[in-house]
C-alpha cells in the first residue's frame, strides 16, 4: 500500500483498517519504549525513510535529514530505533556501505560506546587498530631463526669440493686413463680427426671426472696454440631423443657462430672505418690502405658485411620439439660445419640414450665426416654398462667402438687418497678425526669401491657434526651419515617405484607389521588382491606379482630366497631389508596407496580365514 495512507490515530498507533505489516511509519517512534511492536523487526527500512508524506510524527517537521545535515542526524532520545526509523536490531545494510548514510552515534544516548569513530570501532583499542603497537625490533636479545645456527663455527672451508659436479685439478690413481685419453685426442690439436672412444666403468670409478678433465685441458691447450678445438658435453639420461641431443648440439653451435660472425663484423666495420678516413683525411687511395688486407676495395668489404649479416639472419634456433628430425639434423650439419673446427662431443650414460631412442643418433653422428667439408666430429661415449653395444648395429659399434678405456673400481688404500686429496681443500685444518676418513673409504669399498658415495658420506658426516655445533667429525657422525644416505637411497627407489610394486610392497609390510615371518608369495598374493579391491586396481595374476617381488629383491627391499616344500614344491620365503616405518609412510604418500583406510582388518580377515 501506499506511505500516504497511512492515517495517525490519537493514541499514536497505526489503523489496523489500513496498517500493512511491512509499510510501518515513523510515527511508531513517539510511542517511546511503553509501546513495543513485536513487527518492529519486519520494518522496511526504505519505506520510511522519505519525509514530507502523509505519515505523522510528533518530531518537529523541520528537523533536518540526513542530506540536509551532511550525513549527521540527530537522534530521537525517547525511541530504540536508528535515526532512519529502522530498528536498532535489524542495521541498515545501504547505511553501513555508505559513509553518508553513516550516522554518528551520540555519546548522550549511548554512553558505552563513546569514543567510537563513524565505523563503530573504537579507535583507542589495540585489538581492533594496529596504528599504535609498536612492534619491539629494537631488542638486541631476541634471536632469529638462523642466529643460533650462524652463531658456530662452520667446519667446511669449500663445501663444493666433495660435490659429484666439482672436477678437481688432479685425480688420483687414473693416471693410466688420463694418459691414454690424452693421446688419442691429441691429433684434434694438430687439425685431425680423432679416433672415438668407449669409456666403461661403474658408478663413481671417476669416467665423467676423468673425461671433463681431459677435455678442459685439450680446451685450454687448443686456445694457446690458436686452434680450433672444443669439447660439447650431453648427459643422455637427461637428453635422451635424437631429436633433443641434436636440437641441443645445433644450437650450441648456433650460438657459437652468431658470436663469431659478430666478431668478424666489428674488426670489417673498424677496418672499412680506416680505409675511409685514409681516403679523406691523408688523400691516400683507399686500396693502399687496404694493401696488407684480403680486401682490394671497401666495396669488397661492404660485401662481405651484408654476407655476414645474411648469414646470422638466417641461423635460426631449434625449438626443442615441433620440427621434422630431418630438418633439425640438417641445421645441426649446417651450423657445426660454418667454419673449420674438430669437435669432441662427449656423451655421458650413452646406454641411456641407445636405450631410449635405439643407434639412429649414433649412426648419424658417426656419419658425419664423410659429408662435413670444414669440420670433424669424434664421439666419447661414457657408460655404466659394459654391454650395451651388444645392442648396437654391427656398423655403428665398428666405428663407435675404435677405441675402448676400461674404468676398474678404487679399493678401500685408493679411496682413502682419493678423500684426503679433497678434505684438505673442503674442510678447515684439524677439523677430521683420524679415523673419520679410512671408515668412509671402508664403506664405500664395501660398495665395489664408489669414489662418488665415499665423497657423499663425507660430505655429510661434516653437515651432520656442523649441524649439531660440534667444532670436529667425529666416527659418530660419520656412521649417522651412512645411515641416513641408506635411508634416502631406499625412500627414493621406493618413491619411484610403479604402482603394482608399491602394492605387492606394501602387501609385506602388512604382514610382517603383524607378526608374519618367512613370508611366502602365497601369503603375499592374498593380501596383494585384497589391496587391489581397496584401491580399485587391477589385480595381477600370481606369477606376475612372484617376478615383481623378484625386482623389488634385486632392488635390495626384499630378500627373498627360494625354499624347497618336498612334495608341496618351492616357494620363495621373503623378508623386508628396508626399515619398515619409513618405508610404509613413503608408500602412503602415494595418492592412490594413501586412499587405503584402515588395512588392519582385512590383514585380520586372511588369518581368520
Amino acid at each position: 500500500m501506499d506511505e500516504g495512507d497511512h492515517t495517525s490515530r490519537a493514541d499514536g498507533g497505526i489503523d489496523p483498517d489500513n496498517g500493512d505489516e511491512s509499510d510501518h511509519s515513523s510515527d511508531s517512534e513517539d510511542e517511546g519504549p511503553e509501546a513495543e511492536d513485536p513487527d518492529i523487526e519486519d520494518f522496511d527500512p526504505d519505506a520510511p525513510t522519505e519525509t514530507g508524506g502523509d505519515s505523522s510524527t510528533e518530531a518537529d517537521p523541520t528537523t533536518p535529514t540526513e542530506a540536509d545535515s551532511g550525513g549527521f542526524s540527530e537522534p530521537d532520545p525517547d525511541t530504540g530505533l536508528n535515526e532512519d526509523g529502522t530498528s536498532h536490531d535489524t542495521p541498515d545494510v545501504e547505511s553501513i556501505d555508505s559513509d553518508a548514510d553513516t550516522p554518528s552515534v551520540s555519546t548522550d544516548a549511548r554512553p558505552e560506546t563513546a569514543g567510537l569513530d563513524n565505523g563503530g570501532r573504537d579507535r583507542s583499542s589495540p585489538d581492533v587498530d594496529f596504528d599504535g603497537v609498536v612492534l619491539d625490533d629494537d631488542d638486541e636479545d631476541n634471536q632469529g631463526l638462523f642466529d643460533d645456527l650462524l652463531s658456530g663455527e662452520p667446519i667446511f672451508e669449500n663445501k663444493e669440493v666433495l660435490r659429484p659436479s666439482y672436477t678437481p685439478h688432479e685425480l688420483p690413481h687414473r693416471n693410466d686413463q688420463i694418459n691414454r685419453m690424452a693421446t688419442i685426442l691429441v691429433s684434434a690439436l694438430r687439425g685431425e680427426t680423432p679416433s672415438n672412444i668407449l669409456i666403461y666403468g661403474k658408478t663413481g670409478t671417476g669416467k665423467t671426472a676423468s673425461a671433463k678433465f681431459v677435455s678442459q685441458e685439450l680446451e685450454s691447450t687448443s686456445q694457446k696454440y690458436d686452434v680450433p678445438c672444443e669439447v660439447e658435453y650431453i648427459n643422455c639420461e637427461v637428453t635422451d631423443t635424437q631429436y633433443r641431443v641434436l636440437a641441443q648440439l645445433a644450437n650450441t653451435f648456433i650460438e657459437e657462430n652468431q658470436a663469431v660472425i659478430a666478431d668478424r663484423l666489428e674488426r670489417l666495420e673498424t677496418l672499412r672505418e680506416d680505409a675511409t678516413d685514409a681516403e679523406d683525411t691523408a688523400g691516400r687511395d683507399a686500396a693502399a690502405a687496404l694493401a696488407d688486407t684480403e680486401f682490394d676495395s671497401v666495396d669488397e668489404i661492404d660485401e662481405r658485411i651484408e654476407t655476414l649479416e645474411d648469414d646470422a639472419d638466417e641461423m635460426e634456433e631449434v625449438p626443442m620439439t615441433g620440427w621434422p628430425t630431418d630438418r633439425v639434423y640438417s641445421t645441426f650439419f649446417e651450423a657445426v660445419d660454418y667454419h673449420e673446427r674438430v669437435v669432441v662431443i662427449m656423451l655421458d650414460e650413452i646406454d641411456k640414450l641407445v636405450e631410449k631412442s635405439g643407434d639412429d643418433t649414433l649412426y648419424n653422428l658417426s656419419r658425419m665426416n664423410s659429408e662435413l667439408e670444414r669440420s670433424r666430429i669424434s664421439i666419447m661415449g661414457i657408460s655404466n654398462d659394459l654391454k650395451f653395444t651388444d645392442f648396437l648395429d654391427p656398423r655403428v659399434k665398428s666405428s663407435l667402438g675404435e677405441e675402448e678405456i676400461v674404468f676398474p673400481p678404487y679399493d678401500a688404500n685408493q679411496l682413502r687418497d682419493i678423500l684426503q686429496h679433497r678434505a684438505d681443500t673442503a674442510f678447515k685444518p684439524d677439523a677430521l678425526t683420524d679415523d673419520v676418513i679410512p671408515l668412509c673409504a671402508a664403506f664405500a669399498a664395501q660398495e665395489h669401491g664408489d669414489a662418488r658415495r665415499a665423497l657423499d658420506l663425507l660430505r655429510t658426516a661434516g653437515e651432520l657434526a656442523e649441524r649439531s655445533q660440534a667444532e670436529i667429525v667425529a666416527e659418530k657422525h660419520v656412521r649417522q651419515a651412512q645411515d641416513k644416505i641408506e635411508l634416502d637411497r631406499v625412500v627414493e627407489v621406493v618413491r619411484t617405484l610403479p604402482t603394482q610394486s608399491k602394492i605387492v610392497l606394501f602387501a609385506v609390510i602388512l604382514l610382517e607389521k603383524n607378526g608374519v615371518h618367512n613370508i611366502n608369495t602365497g601369503e603375499v598374493f592374498n593380501i596383494y588382491k585384497r589391496l587391489c579391491e581397496e584401491i580399485d586396481a587391477d589385480v595381477l595374476t600370481q606369477r606376475r606379482v612372484t617376478d615383481l617381488i623378484s625386482e623389488l629383491d634385486m632392488l635390495g627391499i626384499v630378500n627373498a630366497v627360494v625354499v624347497s616344500k618336498g612334495r608341496y614344491g618351492r616357494t620363495k620365503e621373503m623378508g623386508l631389508s628396508v626399515p619398515v616405518e619409513e618405508t610404509e609412510a613413503v608408500l602412503l604418500s602415494d595418492s592412490r596407496l594413501g586412499d587405503i583406510e584402515n588395512a588392519q582388518p582385512f590383514v585380520q580377515a586372511r588369518f581368520d580365514n
